[in-house]
């Protein structure tokens, strides 16, 4: 096995991907998904560690930077995920499933093809969509940023300006915010925003309402409360703007 040999630019697409999808501290040569990476693509584990870090390096959102070894073909693809992260999570993935393929790995997300354009519309939502998923919950830790709750399967990653309202922004990870169902909800339907400091709002809507004291429980308590925030990829302020403009019930 030689590391010397240059990176793809596939390779370089399977590591953002693992990227974006790796706990903040988490990026070393001991991680299991590190080690799983590099034997799909014949190299060691530090070799793709560094690579992680290499990108972290040009994640301008993180205060301490990674390795800073980078090459021009990290800077395409890192700025091609900000520009069009559909089109790089949609492809990330599809290379992704066809080398679990050839390790003979099962339950892939999707039906692998050969080109982009005879992905179907749907299966390619589908499968950006779990990829956004898997990112933002791995950016607030697999809890909710509001409640802290930490059951996988009641965690949803939220959309702060919605996903059908802005195409350019449906894969940045700083338009993602990990809630719980109920807090998603609430979200989604303008019964609760973030002011630009991440503290938490409640419409007047819900507060005019005769609640009981869980429902209270559920919303009020956390008015004026700050959300946990990941160590990367802060909610955007003007993603949180847009939402109270236009989805906010005040």
């Amino acid at each position: 096995m030689s590391e010397r040999r240059n990176w793809t630019r596939d390779e370089l697409l399977l590591a953002i991907n693992l990227y974006c999808k790796t706990q903040f501290g988490r990026i070393h040569n001991q991680n299991a998904d590190i080690i799983h990476l590099a034997k799909k693509i014949n190299r060691t584990p530090s070799a793709v560690s560094y690579k992680l870090a290499n990108f972290a390096s040009l994640d301008t959102s993180l205060s301490r930077k990674g390795a800073s070894n980078v090459s021009k073909l990290d800077k395409e693809i890192w700025n091609e995920f900000f520009m069009d992260g559909e089109a790089i999570a949609s492809k990330s993935e599809q290379l992704l499933d066809q080398v679990k393929k050839q390790c003979n790995v099962e339950n892939s997300e999707y039906q692998s093809s050969s080109t982009e354009t005879e992905i179907t519309r749907e299966v390619k939502s589908r499968v950006t969509q779990s990829f956004f998923r898997n990112m933002i919950l791995a950016l607030f830790d697999y809890r909710c940023c509001v409640t802290g709750l930490s059951i996988n399967e009641l965690l949803i990653a939220s959309h702060i300006i919605p996903w059908s309202m802005d195409e350019n922004h449906r894969m940045n990870p700083q338009n993602g915010l990990c809630l719980n169902a109920i807090h998603d909800k609430a979200f989604d339907r303008g019964l609760m925003c973030l002011s630009n400091d991440y503290k938490i709002i409640i419409s007047s809507i819900v507060k005019k309402r005769q609640l009981s004291t869980f429902e209270e429980d559920l919303l009020l308590k956390y008015e004026g409360n700050n959300i946990s925030l990941p160590h990367r990829f802060l909610p955007n302020p003007s993603f949180l703007e847009y939402h109270r403009e236009h989805i906010f019930k005040h």
